[in-house]
C-alpha cells in the first residue's frame, strides 16, 4: 500500500543560540578560538583609535598637542611690535628732552661762568657790554655798572659757586635763572643772582650783585 503525501514542507533549520555579547562563543583554549582578549582585527580592517580625519587636541600628559595657527601667531608678533615700537618712542622722547634741558642748563651755567670771571678780573666793561641785554642797558649805564662792581673789592682769590641753575622755554622764548655765591679771601661772601632771556641767544636781563651782612 502506498500512503499519500501532503504538498511538500520545508525543513527549517534550528535557530542558533543567542550568544552573549562582549565574550568568545566558544570555550577559550580550544583551537580556532581567539582567547580571553577577544577577537583579533578582521584582515583589512586596522585598528581605529578614533573618527577619522579627527586628531587628539590633547599631548602627553595632557598637554595641548596643537601648535596655535599661523594667524594667530602673525597677531602676537604684530601687537608685541606695536608694543615695542611705542615704548621705544616714549624712550627717545625722554632722552630728547633729557638732553634738551641738560644742554639749555649748562648753557646758562657757562654763561653765568664767563660773565663772572669778568667781573672779578675788573674787565666789567666787556662783561657789560657782550651779557647784559639792550633793555637792561637803557635801565643801568656802564658807567654805574662798572662803579657798582669796584664796590665789592674783588679779586683773583674769589672763587664762585652756584647753587641753582634753571632753563626753561616758553613760547618760543628761553629763560635761565641762576643763583649762587661768590667766596673771597677774608671771609667775603657775595651773593649772585642773575636772569637770562632771549629767543636765538641768551642776555643777562637782571642782575643782583650784593654782599652778605
Amino acid at each position: 500500500m502506498s500512503n499519500p503525501q501532503g504538498p511538500y514542507q520545508p525543513v527549517q533549520p534550528a535557530a542558533w543560540p543567542a550568544q552573549p555579547t562582549g565574550h568568545p562563543a566558544h570555550p577559550t583554549g580550544q583551537p580556532g578560538n581567539p582567547g580571553e582578549h577577544g577577537a583579533p582585527p578582521l584582515p583589512g580592517n586596522p585598528p581605529q583609535y578614533g573618527a577619522p580625519g579627527q586628531y587628539s587636541s590633547e599631548g602627553p600628559f595632557g598637554l595641548p598637542g596643537q601648535e596655535p595657527p599661523a594667524q594667530s601667531r602673525r597677531k602676537l608678533w604684530t601687537i608685541l611690535g606695536v608694543v615695542g615700537g611705542v615704548l621705544l618712542l616714549a624712550v627717545v622722547g625722554v632722552l630728547i628732552l633729557v638732553n634738551v634741558v641738560n644742554g639749555a642748563t649748562n648753557h646758562a651755567r657757562g654763561l653765568a661762568d664767563s660773565f663772572t670771571k669778568l667781573v672779578i678780573a675788573g674787565d666789567s666793561s666787556k662783561a657789560y657790554d657782550d651779557y647784559l641785554d639792550p633793555a637792561l642797558h637803557e635801565q643801568l649805564t656802564k658807567e654805574d655798572f662798572i662803579a657798582g662792581i669796584k664796590t665789592l673789592e674783588m679779586d683773583s682769590t674769589c672763587k664762585t659757586a652756584y647753587n641753582e641753575v634753571k632753563a626753561s622755554t616758553e613760547n618760543g622764548t628761553k629763560a635761565a635763572d641762576v643763583a649762587g655765591l661768590i667766596t673771597c679771601d677774608g671771609d667775603k661772601k657775595i651773593d649772585l643772582v642773575y636772569r637770562f632771556e632771549g629767543t636765538d641767544e641768551l642776555k643777562m636781563i637782571n642782575i643782583k650783585l650784593k654782599p652778605q651782612a
